[in-house]
């Protein structure tokens, strides 16, 4: 298992270093200039090209990727141009609450769409499946940020049940508090990852249900409950695992949409401020990070295919 986990480790470098040179390309081709956000009325125009030298900006672009990439080999991000602190630094304080509302909704998600998905298949083709299909149609396909501005409205305006905007309120530093803050924001990220995990779930229960084995379990007297929960869902958590790590790469989406509407104070927030305030380094700080993360999700949902299934273990 560990040559197994280091094999897949180095395949990851090279990857991550495609990543990093078509992102400092496209933000390098982006239109605008950093520099701006650092003239005034009185520069002079020695004055703007001292301020690009000191940006590094005036050399080829091939030389100031070559200059990031040594940075970051040593362990430095650089600095932020907008807010003249460590990238490092900033990404730091933003993760923890980015990966607290990824890590909700990802696990809310499956709470609501193991059961649903296996209530659905056991009533195939019934009211409550064409119920339950309507629903989840209807989740993949509501944009998330109209659907986030809807709730908006609902429970922070006409109801005032919940908050609209932040992580905690001023001068409360309590775990309700931030739990109040964190239903809407979990609440659209779950929309959509809930419609997709139940509908795969529904499909691999409907051909699991025509095996052998399960037939076999109806002859023992086994009732359809107990064969869903003991044997069934032992056999579809497989493709759920790949499912999520398939669907690392939406959540981190969504997150970034949803931290946005809700100025949640995570990376994607800063992310998106990073983008209109042409902050490179921080563009490039959050993308590498982000698709370190997609890396390790992505190793540790292939780590629990043999932890669930344990002849895919023995092939390794």
């Amino acid at each position: 298992m560990s040559k197994y986990v280091l094999r897949r480790i180095l395949q990851a470098i090279p990857l991550l270093l495609f990543i990093s040179i078509v992102s400092f390309a496209l933000i390098k081709l982006a239109p605008g200039d950093p520099v701006n956000s650092f003239v005034t009325p009185n520069m002079k125009p020695e004055d703007i090209e001292r301020i690009r030298v000191s940006l590094g900006l005036n050399e080829p672009v091939y030389m100031q990727y070559l200059y990031w990439l040594k940075n970051v080999l040593s362990g430095d991000l650089g600095y932020s141009l907008v807010n003249h602190r460590p990238v490092s630094t900033l990404i730091m304080e933003r993760i923890p609450a980015t990966l607290g509302l990824m890590g909700s909704a990802l696990l809310l998600s499956l709470i609501i769409a193991i059961p649903l998905g296996l209530i659905s298949a056991a009533k195939k083709n019934r009211l409550v499946d064409r119920i339950f299909s309507l629903l989840s149609y209807i989740g993949i396909s509501i944009p998330g940020f109209w659907f986030a501005m809807m709730l908006i409205y609902l429970f922070a305006i006409e109801l005032q049940w919940l908050p609209s905007m932040g992580m905690r309120t001023i001068g409360k530093d309590s775990v309700l508090d931030i739990i109040k803050h964190g239903i809407l924001p979990c609440t659209v990220l779950c929309l959509m990852q809930v419609s997709v995990y139940m509908r795969y779930i529904r499909s691999n229960t409907i051909s699991q249900l025509e095996e052998d084995y399960v037939q076999i379990q109806y002859a023992y007297g086994s009732t359809r409950g107990t064969v869903l929960v003991r044997h069934v869902l032992k056999n579809v958590l497989l493709p759920i695992i790949t499912i999520l790590g398939m669907s690392l790469s939406e959540l981190i989406a969504g997150a970034f949409i949803t931290e946005t509407v809700f100025t949640w104070p995570g990376m994607g927030s800063l992310g998106i401020t990073a983008i209109f305030g042409l902050d490179y380094p921080v563009i490039m700080g959050i993308t590498m990070i982000t698709s370190l993360f997609l890396v390790i999700g992505n190793l540790i949902a292939d780590l629990l295919y043999g932890v669930v299934d344990p002849r895919i273990k023995t092939a390794r």
